[in-house]
């Protein structure tokens, strides 16, 4: 009489049984249905199906978490010293210890805190002003200036092709002469 072969330790029971290995078989090599064969379709985006690009996004790096990753125990940077220390970075002028720049250098003056600077528009320019007068309201009206209430000054580039009326603008001496030349009016 034949001996029966255990199913605990033949080959059968270490694979499975046959009919779930088959089942498995004819799963992967099944044809694929008719609707992942069509033309893919336009999804309609909405608010949940929003994703970022493939690619575009990473992983945040978790440093400290074992060895298996990688950046265990010191956590990518290495043994001990300054750079390995919690805010062990350098200051932007840092020069390994050598004087730097900012303190070999000497200083001198001063920063004005309340200097206000003009806007400033060209003789040239004024062509762009449809009036015979040029005043800061006139001259943002022509766009030739941000701001109506700060400082204007009229420099000399150009020429002045009428007589104009200047008022509320401080000009250049340049300027001046030519204004005065084209037969324009200076108000103070």
């Amino acid at each position: 009489m034949a001996e029966k072969k255990s199913v605990k330790g033949g080959a059968a029971g270490r694979r499975g049984s046959g009919a779930a290995n088959r089942k498995a078989a004819a799963r992967r090599t099944a044809p694929k249905r008719a609707s992942q064969d069509a033309a893919p379709q336009e999804r309609k985006l909405t608010l949940s199906s929003l994703a970022p690009a493939p690619g575009s996004t990473q992983a945040r790096k978790r440093v400290g978490r074992g060895p298996g990753s990688g950046l265990g125990k010191t956590s990518g940077k290495g043994n001990k010293g300054h750079k390995a220390r919690t805010g062990g970075a350098t200051n932007p002028g840092f020069e390994g210890g050598q004087m730097p720049m900012y303190r070999r250098l000497p200083k001198r003056g001063f920063t004005n805190p309340f200097r206000v600077e003009a806007q400033v528009v060209n003789l040239l320019d004024l062509k762009k002003v449809s009036a015979a007068e040029v005043s800061p309201e006139t001259l943002y009206s022509a766009g030739l200036i941000g701001k109506p209430d700060s400082p204007v000054k009229l420099l000399g580039t150009g020429d002045a092709d009428r007589a104009y009326t200047v008022r509320g603008v401080a000009l250049s001496a340049p300027a001046r002469a030519k204004i005065e030349a084209a037969g324009g009016t200076i108000e103070a």
